[in-house]
């Protein structure tokens, strides 16, 4: 006869050392993979809080900047590039007064930010005008007098102006989509509708440099 202690263990003992020995099984685990994001982490190339120096390709040209990592597009552009026609109105991108284009598509530059343009184009709405040379959509805002205080302008002129690149021929329908984004607390909307379907209508005819000082008749 064997001399080996006979154990016995109840039901409730095996499934309590069952589920210690799958807890233990899953933090090990667990254990583990943190360990490997945080090496991961470790080895990434991060970056701030500090400044650190960036390429903008702006309205056609680079310009080398530095600039903390959370600051914003909306923010270099206005504060380090002097770019003011860029305007900052919610700063949470609700009201699109901020919208410039990257790599021609509207986005809002309040949500974007700086080091997230490196390597895009960008254009604000003072790459739109050629010198005095207006866009179509600019003089047509100017005629129209499709502003008033003129915060939200840039915005809607961006908008716009990226409606009638990709359409050169909207209805007020898609005129109304193009703009749905843009807050105007002035209320000018009838008169930026108007603005954009006659750039669309008159084309380059709206693009002769504007004579702000007309000489007075008689």
């Amino acid at each position: 006869m064997s001399d080996t202690p006979k154990v016995e263990v109840s039901r409730r003992g095996f499934l309590k050392g069952a589920g210690l020995t799958a807890a233990t099984t899953v933090l090990d685990t667990a254990s583990a993979l943190a360990h490997d994001a945080n090496q991961a982490v470790t080895r990434s190339a991060a970056v701030g809080p500090d400044a650190v120096p960036i390429k903008l390709h702006v309205n056609g040209q680079e310009h080398a900047v530095a600039v903390e990592p959370r600051y914003t597009l909306a923010e270099t552009l206005r504060d380090h590039l002097n770019l003011t026609g860029t305007k900052v109105v919610c700063d949470r991108g609700s009201c699109s007064a901020c919208t410039v284009w990257v790599d021609g598509a509207p986005q809002l530059a309040c949500m974007t930010l700086a080091i997230d343009a490196v390597g895009h184009k960008v254009t604000t709405i003072e790459g739109l005008s050629h010198g005095e040379q207006l866009h179509p959509i600019q003089a047509a805002f100017i005629k129209h007098d499709a502003l008033q205080c003129g915060f939200c302008t840039p915005g809607m002129v961006m908008s716009c102006a990226a409606l009638l690149e990709r359409n050169s021929n909207p209805s007020l329908a898609e005129v109304k989509h193009a703009v749905s984004g843009n807050l105007c607390r002035c209320g000018t909307y009838p008169k930026v509708f108007a603005a954009t379907l006659d750039a669309a209508k008159h084309g380059n005819a709206s693009a002769r440099p504007l004579d702000l000082n007309p000489a007075k008749e008689g």
